[in-house]
Order: structure tokens, then C-alpha cells, then sequence
């Protein structure tokens, strides 16, 4: 699991909570690795504290971030988990069977948390039935293998936002890609 964090205190000892809880139930080994890309807060001691292992990077970029924490997993599964996410045993259950069936990848829709203005939710609800109507992979959760990622160059680092719409497109190209129907959970100050 790599989780790419600028300044998550608040939020990131939840989500690693959240990811070994699902990892364990789900009955897998795992590694939980967060890039710490320059934070000025307790990001890399908070997670360090939590089990995680922590990677320091000076990049402020997001793509750089993942592809950090990838290059260092030593997995064959990667998930990518945003600093700000929950997700549960059937995220990673899924995500797995997907892979082990032939998916080249896969992401899940997205649930904000939190107050979310009128105008949020109504352009959250356009934009998510278009976006996933294409089958694209929210960048708050991707999965895919090793090998796939190794393909694909991984996350596409001259784009600063967007590149999980980069990664999705270069992972159906591999094969099939697959949202699963288990919502994540994901934190709604975007929105705010």
C-alpha cells in the first residue's frame, strides 16, 4: 500500500488504521508505505508511529510521490491509497480477485465524508457519473500489479493533477480495468 502525504497529520493515522485493518481481515501479508513529499508537519513521525514504513521525498508533486513509494514496495499487488482515504476489507479483497482474473488495474468509486456544500454534491454526482462512466480509476485509490505498473512507466510525473486519468488510459491499454462497486471514503475538504 503506498500512500503519498504533504502535511496529513490529521488525517493519516486513520487511513493507515484503515489499511491494515482491511489488509488483515482480508488475510494477506502487506507493506504499508508513505512518501512523505516535504511535509512541515508530524506526517513521517505519525506514520512511522503507525507501522508504517516512510520514504522522504522533496518533489511536491503527487505522481512522484506514488511512483516513489512503488519503486521502493516489494509487492506484486499496488495500492495506491490517497492520505485522506478509508478503505475496507473489499477494497483489497476485490482489487486482488480482479488482478488474479486478468485485470490490467482498477480504482473504486468515491464517497466524500464531511460537509459537502449543495453546489459539491451536484457537481460531485455529475462529474462521478461521467468520470466513472468511462471507466477511468479515482487517484484516492488505484490498484494494480507490479508488472503493470513496470509497463506502464508508472504515474506520468509531467502532469502535476490529473494523472490518474493518465494511469487508468495507460492500464486499459494493457487489458481491462475494473471499479469496483465498493465506494471508498474519502475526505471532502476539495469540495469545502
Amino acid at each position: 500500500f503506498i500512500v503519498p502525504a504533504y502535511n496529513e497529520e490529521l488525517e493519516l493515522s486513520a487511513t493507515i488504521a484503515a489499511i491494515s485493518a482491511a489488509a488483515s481481515r482480508a488475510t494477506r501479508s502487506h507493506e504499508i508505505i508513505v512518501v512523505d513529499d516535504a511535509s512541515t508537519d508530524a506526517t513521517a513521525e505519525i506514520a512511522t508511529m503507525a507501522g508504517a514504513r516512510v520514504i522522504s521525498i522533496n518533489r511536491r508533486q503527487i505522481a512522484a510521490a506514488r511512483n516513489a513509494g512503488a519503486h521502493a514496495a516489494t509487492g506484486q499487488y499496488l495500492f495506491f491509497v490517497d492520505a485522506d482515504t478509508r478503505i475496507g476489507q473489499a477494497h483489497v479483497v476485490e482489487g486482488i480477485a480482479a488482478l488474479e482474473a486478468g485485470y490490467a488495474g482498477g480504482s473504486a468509486r468515491a464517497m466524500m465524508n464531511g460537509f459537502i456544500p449543495l453546489w459539491g454534491r451536484i457537481f460531485l454526482r455529475v462529474f462521478s457519473s461521467l468520470y466513472f462512466g468511462l471507466n477511468l480509476g479515482a487517484g484516492a485509490f488505484l490498484f494494480t500489479t507490479r508488472r503493470n505498473f513496470d509497463a506502464t512507466d508508472g504515474f506520468d510525473e509531467k502532469y502535476f493533477v490529473g494523472e490518474e486519468v493518465y494511469f487508468s488510459l495507460a492500464l486499459k491499454k494493457l487489458g481491462r480495468f475494473k471499479v469496483l462497486r465498493e465506494p471508498i471514503l474519502t475526505s471532502g475538504r476539495k469540495l469545502r
